[in-house]
């Protein structure tokens, strides 16, 4: 499974998940970090909505599916953030 998160430069929330994502270790995933300042089509989509964290089952580049998660509070721990995402790695 794949997590995609939607950043951009400064975003001190958007490090800070990025961090916890990096340190959970009881859970196989590829995390893939996007800056919207890179393509107008996210930047005017997530602009004012960052981070954003989607799942993908990266079947293959044409069928790949995305699915939005709920955003994490920027409170919650490494072990919080595991055991929200092992609700929806498992569906």
């Amino acid at each position: 499974m794949r997590l995609i998160l939607y950043s951009k430069p400064g975003c001190h929330l958007c490090e800070g998940l990025q961090e916890k994502l990096e340190q959970i270790q009881n859970l196989s995933f590829e995390l893939e970090v996007r800056d919207i300042t890179t393509r107008e089509d996210w930047f005017a989509t997530y602009e004012y909505e960052v981070p954003v964290l989607y799942l993908s089952n990266r079947q293959g580049a044409k069928d790949a599916e995305e699915k939005p998660l709920p955003r994490p509070s920027p409170r919650a721990n490494v072990q919080q953030l595991e055991q929200m995402l092992r609700k929806y790695l498992a569906n």
